[in-house]
């Protein structure tokens, strides 16, 4: 084990190189124990089910192989976004375990992502009309078409490459906004015309 890392991340470390040449099923605890120098017990201490190591791995994966760069704008969330669909079919196998862990149920407790959070704050700050609903139904959609799971569903479904999945990601966006924004030049159209 490298110093200075602790024994969780070198356990998800070590899988995440494992899946270079093994299906995640195939990635046993011992495995992993004997490559970082530890027991298989150790572990089954830190990753108690298949389901915890699966989420683990997702996790360290997500934030280490497909970072999303800050962003303060609609453009530059889809920026960021058409990157890691990118960054998705330049790693599948990483990219298919990220989609894969968001299917199961959270092993412990769930709390807003980064990206989740970066979506409200966004959407809450140049958007400020929204009311709390549609913010969150905006930010749901859009994290949604943002996701692994998205792009693992086009990749599969449609043999999408990463330029097809973006820009259907793209008219995506527009829709959902739009959705939401036209309502409101609407109602601006008939405040003219009745000279409100």
């Amino acid at each position: 084990m490298a110093e200075g890392v602790d024994t969780p991340t070198a356990i998800l470390a070590n899988a995440a190189a494992a899946l270079r040449e093994h299906p995640f099923d195939d990635i046993s605890y011992r495995t992993l124990g004997d490559a970082v120098g530890v027991s298989e017990r150790t572990v089954y201490r830190h990753f108690p089910t298949r389901s915890h190591l699966l989420e683990g791995v997702a996790g360290w994966i997500e934030s280490t192989e497909f970072p999303l760069p800050p962003f303060v704008t609609i453009a530059q969330f889809r920026a960021a976004s058409r990157g890691r669909f990118h960054a998705f079919d330049s790693s599948p196998a990483f990219a298919f375990v990220c989609a894969r862990a968001a299917t199961i149920s959270p092993t412990g407790e769930a709390e807003p992502t980064f990206l989740t959070r970066a979506l409200v704050a966004m959407l809450a700050t140049n958007h400020p009309s929204l009311n709390e609903r549609d913010l969150q139904r905006v930010a749901a959609a859009l994290r949604y078409f943002a996701s692994p799971q998205f792009w693992a569903r086009m990749r599969t479904g449609f043999d999408m490459s990463a330029p097809e999945i973006a820009d259907v990601f793209d008219r995506t966006c527009a829709e959902v906004l739009g959705d939401l924004l036209i309502p409101r030049e609407t109602e601006v159209g008939a405040a003219r015309r009745g000279g409100g």
